[in-house]
């Protein structure tokens, strides 16, 4: 990892005196955070590509819903594929996110690391896409495996390539979401191809990082028998790293996103899947081996 850059252009008044930082919130905002708001185009190049700063949509603290124990969950801006039931449209485009120091998010984690321990708990990287980062991100990751902390990486695994080997030991858990379970599906979910996902799980369990496996349910698109087998294949073939599957079940609580940011939302009238499909689907995954949650 390369050195930490000065900004010329960086100066502590900006920091202060900024009417948007200053009003930013605790929960879904970036408040706590040292945001190199004045940082010019090519500055922020060079940072990004070192790690010195990352794309930040918000953060949040939560428990047992983006890893084990107390987390501190950041969604990190920027992605490259279109889900159709994607919660945050909002964090697809990478300029939407607020600029963080590196050494900013590092403290925030000491800020929390007794806590963490305790609770068997850390932070988790989520988005968005937080493997368009990997500078950044696996900066922090090594950091906060150096004060003991659990680190856990969200991802649809599409960008795996953009991951060193060595990166990859500085990851104690993965939630992966195998989106579908073939090409022709996934490309229609997602805008994006499945290889890479197969791919860089296999790399994951090769490095002996743990996978929680994510599937979203959604009734006419990813339920049909066919793509669910496929999709429990996929899991066997991650082998003992697959520690359990999370079947979610669709929802329309992401909809009002799309609306507000006023993109033609292609699951308007899709409902959840009901508890018969639900039984199925897992079935199906527990007749492959695998634990189902």
């Amino acid at each position: 990892m390369s050195e930490s850059i000065q900004f010329k252009t960086t100066q502590p008044h900006m920091l202060k005196t900024n009417k948007e930082y200053a009003s930013q919130t605790l929960m879904g905002g970036l408040s706590g955070f040292e945001s190199p708001i004045g940082l010019d185009r090519r500055d922020r190049i060079r940072a990004l590509k070192s790690g010195d700063i990352g794309f930040v949509h918000s953060w949040d603290i939560n428990t047992s819903v983006d890893g084990p124990g107390t987390r501190m969950t950041v969604f990190m801006s920027g992605c490259p594929l279109r889900c159709q039931y994607c919660q945050n449209p909002d964090t697809w485009k990478m300029r939407d996110g607020k600029p963080v120091y590196f050494d900013a998010m590092v403290k925030k984690i000491e800020r929390y690391k007794e806590l963490f321990k305790a609770t068997g708990g850390g932070i988790t990287f989520s988005g968005g896409e937080s493997m368009m980062q990997p500078a950044f991100v696996s900066r922090v990751f090594r950091a906060t495996k150096e004060m003991g902390v659990h680190t856990c990486l969200d991802t649809s695994g599409f960008l795996g390539a953009n991951y060193t080997d060595e990166q990859l030991d500085d990851i104690d858990l993965c939630l992966l979401d195998v989106k579908s379970g073939d090409e022709a599906t996934y490309k229609k979910v997602t805008g994006g191809i499945l290889q890479p996902t197969i791919d860089f799980g296999r790399r994951l369990a090769d490095h002996n990082v743990k996978i929680w496996v994510r599937f979203v349910l959604v009734p006419g698109l990813t339920d049909s028998e066919e793509n669910v087998e496929n999709v429990a294949r996929i899991c066997e073939s991650f082998g003992d790293a697959v520690e359990h599957v999370d079947v979610l079940g669709f929802h329309q609580l992401g909809r009002p996103k799309w609306h507000e940011l006023r993109i033609p939302y292609p699951l308007e009238d899709a409902k959840g899947p009901s508890a018969k499909l639900r039984q199925r689907v897992v079935k199906q995954f527990e007749d492959h081996g695998l634990t189902v949650y």
